[in-house]
């Protein structure tokens, strides 16, 4: 069976948008003291598979099923990768490597549950899900781009002339990185922990708060480096601007959102706004480096 191109895409972002809405439902779990609402696995419970006899078990369960949802979204992404013509080696490696990772996100997951929430297993849960949410995001790329050739558009030489730009961009990313997993140690060192008697990590808080906040400092630095090399010529204006400006909109928002749950004693909703916000922010990183890569603004785009 043939696929068009814009089957594909839609079937791409599909997975992106599954994949992105079961960490706002994992982090949901986590902050409502559901981790352990499924205290076996695979089943819910050692009698029942499915089981939402207590309002914990059936939050815990509703992000077991929609696992499900996700798998499916990232099968089907392999499945029409093969159909499309010509071949695209680069999506049906991408589409592969989501399949894996949906499988090695269901086996973390169990050692979640079966270590008692060890935060080790939950910090990696996580990371986990952003390299997905980060194959996810390249998938998409990549499909829009209609091509005949086996070259991938990315991979031709950018016309970012000045080298030092392509630097300064990866250090963003670098940075931003940093921030996510240090972010993870804050996590795994609060009191949202999923059950009040899971293990946390022996970090004293406003130690490493201090540590992220400083991470994040540096981050906006290399950010505002970035938009002022990035000034210096038009082909940069062009390709950085747009992803420049929402990178900088997320990153500010979401300093404010840190600051202010700190102040405000960590209340659930800024939680959960700020794991929601912490994925868009490697999101809006990566979308810098992606357009930095790019040899010029593409033609023959498809934009669904």
């Amino acid at each position: 069976m043939r696929v068009p191109a814009q089957r594909y895409l839609r079937v791409s972002q599909g997975a992106f948008v599954a994949l992105y809405a079961i960490i706002i439902t994992g982090s949901l779990v986590r902050l409502t003291g559901s981790g352990l609402g499924c205290a076996d696995w695979p089943q819910c419970s050692e009698s029942k598979f499915i089981d939402v006899s207590s309002g914990h078990a059936a939050i815990e369960q509703i992000n077991r099923l929609f696992t499900g949802v996700v798998a499916l979204s990232v099968v089907a992404c392999a499945l029409l990768s093969i159909g499309l013509r010509p071949r695209r080696r680069d999506l049906v490696g991408m589409s592969v490597v989501l399949v894996l990772g949906v499988v090695a996100q269901v086996l973390i997951g169990a050692v979640v549950v079966l270590t008692g929430l060890n935060p080790f297993s939950n910090i990696a849960h996580f990371l986990v899900s952003i390299f997905l949410m980060s194959v996810a995001y390249m998938l998409v790329q990549h499909a829009k781009i209609t091509k005949i050739s086996e070259e991938p558009t990315a991979r031709a030489e950018p016309l970012l002339g000045n080298g030092n730009i392509r630097f300064a961009v990866k250090v963003l990313l670098v940075l931003t990185g940093l921030v996510i997993v240090v972010g993870t140690l804050v996590t795994g060192s609060g009191p949202h922990a999923g059950d009040e008697n899971a293990v946390r990590l022996g970090f004293a808080m406003t130690d490493i708060v201090r540590i992220h906040g400083i991470m994040v400092w540096a981050t906006l630095c290399s950010f505002l480096v970035v938009v002022k090399m990035s000034r210096k010529t038009q082909t940069s204006r062009a390709l950085l601007g747009r992803s420049l400006m929402r990178f900088g909109a997320v990153l500010v928002a979401q300093g404010g959102v840190g600051y202010a749950q700190y102040f405000l004693g960590v209340p659930v909703i800024l939680v959960a706004i700020h794991v929601a916000m912490s994925v868009l922010v490697w999101l809006g990183a990566l979308d810098v480096y992606w357009h930095s890569r790019l040899s010029a603004v593409p033609t023959g785009v498809l934009d669904l």
